[in-house]
């Protein structure tokens, strides 16, 4: 695995590669990597000839409060963890992404001003801002993303979509504790005892699942009754909990169809979100005379 840190020796070494006839996955990430990365990892190494992960720590997406100074880095330790699955590991620098020029921005308008978008305003156009770079940069044949963000990836299909970049994007299934919660660096700021109140997010998106696979239809109805277990649980706040549209993320007054269910919540002063498919079980068509 070679380790680069400028945009230009990437491009290099990718269009000597791509001459070859080489298909590339590229694995977007933030670092301090934990098995959920890694699946995407994995299968970008069944699917490519050549795997590209990108380490890099954005601060177009964090907000001026938010926790960008302190978020988990170790590259030493992504390295060890990506041998033998990665090709090329990119791990460029604040300067060499964004120069002290650096003035354009990418926004993808509708997807991101909901969920996630309202309390954290601008982060969206920070994700899309640097994935765009990174696309231009790479230019990959397939591209990993994780469903537990899952707002994240719609905005990202869209953009894609939108300006016809030439890559397709995968959206892996979460992958989760034991005990069922989504697997999340920032799973690292919780103490003993927030740890173990965080299984009330897995916990809730079970609940939820039950209830509409018993018949309820009503949003507001599973809301509320969410809001009110997770309530319960001493170190927890509730951003928000929504039901949308699986694929647009617009919301749902009533579950006709599979809907997705996202949540975010606070345990203590961790931000952690989560998502579930609400299936619908289809009625049998019968016919008699």
């Amino acid at each position: 695995m070679k380790i680069v840190k400028k945009i230009s020796l990437l491009r290099k070494d990718l269009t000597l590669l791509r001459r070859k006839g080489g298909r590339i996955g590229f694995v977007p990430t933030m670092g301090y990597l934990h098995e959920g990365h890694l699946s995407l990892v994995r299968q970008a190494k069944k699917d490519n000839d050549i795997v590209v992960v990108s380490i890099f720590v954005n601060p177009l997406q964090f907000a001026p409060n938010e926790d960008f100074r302190h978020y988990p880095r170790d590259l030493k330790r992504d390295a060890k963890l990506l041998k033998g699955f990665c090709d090329i590991l990119f791990a460029p620098s604040s300067d060499e992404l964004y120069r002290k020029d650096f003035c354009s921005s990418v926004e993808v308008k509708g997807t991101d001003e909901a969920l996630c978008g309202l309390s954290r305003k601008g982060h969206f156009t920070g994700v899309s801002t640097v994935v765009a770079k990174l696309f231009n940069i790479v230019l990959a044949d397939n591209a990993y993303f994780g469903r537990k963000d899952a707002q994240q990836a719609a905005v990202i299909k869209k953009m894609v979509s939108d300006l016809d970049f030439p890559v397709k994007v995968h959206v892996l299934p979460i992958v989760r504790e034991k005990d069922g919660l989504a697997m999340s660096s920032r799973n690292t700021y919780l103490t003993i005892e927030e740890r173990r109140q965080a299984v009330v997010l897995f916990q809730a998106l079970r609940s939820a699942e039950r209830m509409a696979a018993g018949g309820i239809r009503d949003s507001a109805k599973i809301r509320q009754a969410l809001e009110d277990f997770i309530g319960h649980t001493p170190s927890a706040r509730i951003d928000y909990i929504e039901i949308a549209d699986a694929r647009t993320l617009a919301p749902l007054a009533r579950i006709e169809k599979d809907a997705l269910l996202l949540l975010a919540v606070y345990i203590g002063k961790t931000r952690l979100i989560d998502n579930t498919l609400l299936k619908v079980k289809k009625l049998a068509v019968t016919s008699g005379y």
